[in-house]
């Protein structure tokens, strides 16, 4: 059985990502509330506790706690921002607002004889996020960090092997983050780093047996990584009980509806495909609001499964490919919310189906890949381009109209195919239709048409992402190609702001 470390979760959107960082050190993590009892935590028999962050404070009167018996059960703790600081406060120290709050990267000073923090140097760039700090240890804690305007930055009671920070060393903002928690895991749990993503493998299937029993199950198959990798897992779970719906709603990319059929009709799965481009036309006409289009275009998603599925008679669970970034967005799970995601938030209660199977909803994009690869999908379903639900429809601004969706069908496929040709490194880039017109000329004639916007990220979980630094002479041919092979199109820009503040997507 492998080893296990416990995320305590306390409101922080970060709380997957900290598991996820875990995992990636091939230490199994587990996430689970924040209030969970110490008798509970001994039945988990974890290696090492962790204690997110999340947005209270804690003298405030409705603030989560944990349960004080967790600091005396011999497991070592580390706690993060508000885990800190919570840590702190339920052993005697204090904490109060800040003079000067910190947000962003921030210079610290560490201690690195502290375990945490050994084989750092004393001057690190770290993330902070935090209106509130901690003012005054607790008994047997000692300072272990600190920066310009936050005294204590970290804090250690290395006897009773309880550790606290102010930043986030789960995020990359957070230089060498990743080697604080290793040192945690290592140096301090004792972690022997048994986990492997075929654990999680093995684990998820575990689970989708448990969950699904005999039912059979309807998967949105958008042909996607998140939902290709969805129906891999699930076909190798539950074979014979999977039913794959292609909804193909008008908003693909170039040709991409013929691709997915051609990639799934072969598979030991039932594929089948919806052509209803005109239906999702209609039901959209005139609206301009992203956040509108997003859970009307949900909506009719769920509609046509339940039309569909009612052809196959006993299907009750409907399957998807939600992944973690998808469920932060959208404001599940105690977060704000910053965009509706069609397969998070979009259901309506009347559904057809009586349950939801998303077993990729604690993971990144990147860990997807790889547990697709290691299902045997082929590479160029694994290394798809990101492919947002509603598709071309949340990439053209404004009203949607066939006419607009194949000008940007165009202009995307040409982008695509030459930073391909010209291998620039990118997670994710396509092509954006504004709705914003401007003055050209063509020949002799003036012109009056759209301005495509141009979008390229590097980045390892879609938490966060910096544009692509694409070389001038490739953009200078994708502006070419554009102007010239699509009609409708006199201006091409490219967009170099990073996530945040922009979300990787224009809507």
């Amino acid at each position: 059985m492998n080893q296990k470390v416990l995320v305590l979760d306390f409101g922080g959107q970060y709380k997957e990502l900290i598991a996820r960082r875990v995992r990636e050190l091939n230490v199994l993590s587990i996430v689970k509330p924040g209030g969970i009892s110490a008798e509970e935590i001994k039945k988990i028999a974890p290696i090492g506790i962790i204690l997110t962050g999340g947005p209270n404070s804690v003298y405030g009167g409705n603030a989560p706690e944990c349960d004080k018996e967790i600091f005396n059960l011999n497991i070592p703790v580390l706690g993060i921002c508000y885990g800190h600081q919570l840590m702190c406060y339920m052993l005697g120290g204090k904490v109060k607002s800040c003079n000067v709050s910190e947000y962003g990267k921030i210079d610290v000073t560490l201690n690195n004889e502290c375990l945490l923090f050994e084989g750092l140097t004393g001057e690190q760039s770290v993330l902070m996020s935090h209106t509130d700090y901690v003012c005054e240890l607790p008994q047997g804690f000692v300072k272990t960090g600190y920066s310009n305007d936050c005294p204590i930055v970290a804090m250690e009671n290395s006897a009773k092997k309880l550790y606290g920070v102010q930043f986030h060393p789960e995020v990359e903002t957070t230089k060498h983050g990743k080697r604080i928690l290793k040192n945690f895991l290592v140096k301090i749990c004792h972690a022997k780093r048994d986990y492997s993503m075929d654990d999680f493998i093995e684990e998820k299937i575990k689970e989708i047996k448990e969950q699904v029993k005999s039912e059979k199950v309807i998967l949105g198959l958008s042909g996607g990584v998140d939902s290709s990798v969805c129906a891999a897992l699930l076909s190798k779970a539950i074979p014979g009980q999977l039913v794959c719906i292609f909804v193909d709603h008008g908003f693909m990319r170039k040709n991409e509806g013929d691709e997915i059929e051609r990639a799934f009709k072969d598979k030991e799965v039932k594929f089948v495909r919806i052509n209803a481009e005109q239906r999702f036309l209609e039901k959209v006409k005139g609206v301009t609001d992203p956040e509108t289009k997003r859970k009307i275009i949900g909506k009719e998603f769920v509609s046509v499964f339940e039309e569909e599925a009612k052809k196959f008679g006993d299907a009750k669970l409907l399957a998807q490919g939600t992944i973690y970034p998808d469920v932060i967005e959208s404001g599940a799970d105690n977060t704000a919310n910053i965009k509706s995601h069609h397969n998070v938030g979009g259901l309506p209660k009347d559904m057809l189906f009586t349950g939801l199977v998303e077993p990729l909803r604690t993971l990144f994009k990147d860990e997807v890949r790889k547990i697709g690869a290691r299902l045997g999908l082929p590479d160029y379903l694994v290394n798809r381009q990101p492919f947002p639900g509603p598709g071309l429809a949340v990439r053209c601004i404004g009203e949607l109209t066939k006419e607009k969706l194949d000008i940007l069908r165009e202009a995307d496929a040409i982008f695509r195919a030459e930073m391909e040709k010209h291998k620039v490194k990118a997670n994710q880039y396509f092509a954006v239709l504004t709705n914003l017109r401007s003055v050209g000329v063509m020949g002799d004639f003036r012109t009056y048409d759209y301005t495509v916007a141009l979008r390229a990220v590097k980045t390892t979980d879609f938490m966060t992402a910096e544009y692509v630094k694409i070389p001038h002479y490739v953009l200078e041919t994708v502006s070419s190609r554009i102007a010239n092979e699509v009609k409708g199109v006199s201006r091409i820009v490219y967009d170099i702001t990073g996530k945040p503040p922009a979300t990787i997507e224009w809507e």
